[in-house]
């Protein structure tokens, strides 16, 4: 009897080993799976500042921003990542990958080599970018300088730091879904809809998580802790910006200045320096989306101390 537990037990086990090890398979885009496509340089610039590389990637303590050398380090409660070099350099960088490696490693969060990336990388919203608008970015991207040199590895402990298991977080948080507009909406509000919600992944970092590390999506937009421990993400919802109006938005994304004459600084900093690269059309269809969004109450704040 205690036999057949046991062999019950061991193909039991087998059984869910193999069924965990099909569900989490890094999926992959072939490179026939895209259409022929002819890039368009000026869109790739666009989407490179639109998508915030250049905040993370550009190699810190220099000043050019189209240096992609990465090694900026991004703490979590999860580990340290380390962001990667993305420079065109053939050793070091992405000189080597092929267009659907950019576009598997972009929208699928799988690596050439067929590993997950930690969601670290936002790709839980360039999911929803547009194929040909990461075709085009890849094409941009290939005309920067290569920067030789490879970033830190992640510091990330056991279990987080077990790859496979990145597989059933994709499943929990990736729908695959591609940006849908809104046909009761106007273009301007569709693009910005796009831009804040795929290309610039604004509620990557203006949003609470959950204990897992995923959006807490019924918080989107509201604000939170900043996942490297220090400060506070503002909430830009209506309950956060309502007394902010669209032409104030624009202004902030394109000098970094608030309505009342501070200036942001810290991650956002970066993130003007690539918004103020954008067309005023971009800007104002950002405002334009953020404007409208519902007021929703974000996480309570911690009292300070003292």
């Amino acid at each position: 009897m205690l036999r057949r537990i046991f062999i019950v037990a061991i193909a039991a086990a087998a059984v869910g080993l193999a069924l965990f090890w099909w569900l989490t398979i890094p999926v992959t885009v072939a490179a026939t799976s895209l259409a022929p496509h002819t890039p368009d340089l000026a869109n790739g610039q666009t989407v490179f500042n639109a998508g915030g590389c250049a905040s993370c990637h550009a190699t810190p303590t220099q000043p050019d921003r189209l240096r992609l050398g990465g090694g900026l380090p991004i703490a979590s409660p999860f580990g340290t990542f380390h962001v990667p070099n993305i420079s065109p350099d053939p050793k070091n960088g992405i000189g080597g990958w092929s267009e659907a490696n950019f576009v598997g490693a972009v929208q699928k969060g799988t690596s050439p080599q067929g590993l997950h990336y930690f969601p670290a990388f936002p790709y839980t919203s360039y999911q929803h970018a547009k194929v040909e608008d990461v075709r085009d970015l890849f094409a941009y991207i290939k005309t920067l300088p290569p920067v030789s040199g490879q970033a830190p590895d992640h510091t990330v402990p056991f279990p987080f730091n077990i790859r496979r298991n990145l597989g059933g977080w994709k499943l929990l948080f990736l729908d695959g879904m591609p940006f849908i507009p809104d046909a009761a909406r106007s273009p301007q509000w569709n693009r910005g809809a796009y831009l804040v919600n795929a290309l610039g992944h604004c509620a990557e970092c203006h949003s609470p998580r959950n204990v897992l590390g995923g959006i807490v999506e019924k918080q989107r937009f509201a604000g939170g802790p900043n996942p490297d421990g220090e400060g506070w993400v503002p909430n830009i919802t209506q309950k956060g910006l309502a007394d902010w109006s669209e032409k104030d938005i624009a202004y902030l994304l394109e000098t970094g200045q608030t309505p009342d004459g501070d200036t942001v600084g810290g991650t956002m900093g970066r993130v003007i320096r690539n918004t103020s690269q954008l067309s005023a059309g971009d800007r104002n269809a950002m405002a334009a989306y953020l404007k409208s969004l519902p007021a929703v109450d974000g996480p309570p704040r911690p009292k300070k101390k003292g």
